[in-house]
């Protein structure tokens, strides 16, 4: 199946549910997307929410993937830097894509439009963050992303498991 990518889709109600229910697939499905273990559409939608407001005021803008049908299967959020000395890159966060499509390369076509879009906004770099013990930085370094730093046990997901909190670059000059 193929997806179509749209920058900044209109926020209806229909989409925001699709995100909420999409972040919710793909956390229970054992993806590292801010929660750990089993989560609720009332877990998840705050969240949502949140990035509603950060839109809203500019500092997020949304990379949808669409099914044939228009349905939300994959997203990944630009997080624009305010800082002066930031602002020649980009944090990208919350990169998803539905549990049923994964290992069939929409993930690396999610990253390429990213990169794409990315590319058009002007920006140097992307930047993100990754839980490590789940071969996340492969797949990233794999799409051109450099591991850059490492904060050994920096995220507890359970009381006596901690994982490393890892920050890959993806320079795009």
């Amino acid at each position: 199946m193929d997806l179509t990518y749209r920058l900044d889709p209109e926020l209806t109600p229909g989409l925001l549910d699709q995100l909420t229910r999409l972040w919710v697939d793909v956390n229970n499905a054992g993806g590292a997307v801010g929660f750990v273990g089993t989560t609720s559409y009332e877990d998840v939608r705050p969240g949502v929410d949140g990035y509603v407001e950060s839109i809203a005021a500019g500092r997020h803008r949304m990379l949808a993937g669409l099914d044939p049908e228009g349905r939300l299967r994959a997203t990944a959020f630009f997080g624009f830097n305010e800082h002066r000395l930031q602002r020649h890159y980009a944090w990208l966060y919350t990169v998803m894509v539905d549990p049923a499509l994964q290992g069939g390369g929409h993930g690396r076509a999610l990253l390429g439009e990213a990169e794409r879009h990315a590319r058009g906004f002007g920006l140097e770099a992307l930047k993100l963050t990754c839980r490590g013990g789940l071969g996340l930085e492969r797949f990233y370094a794999a799409a051109g992303y450099k591991e850059v730093g490492r904060v050994p046990d920096g995220l507890r997901v359970a009381a006596d498991d901690y994982r490393d909190d890892i920050m890959m670059w993806l320079p795009l000059s």
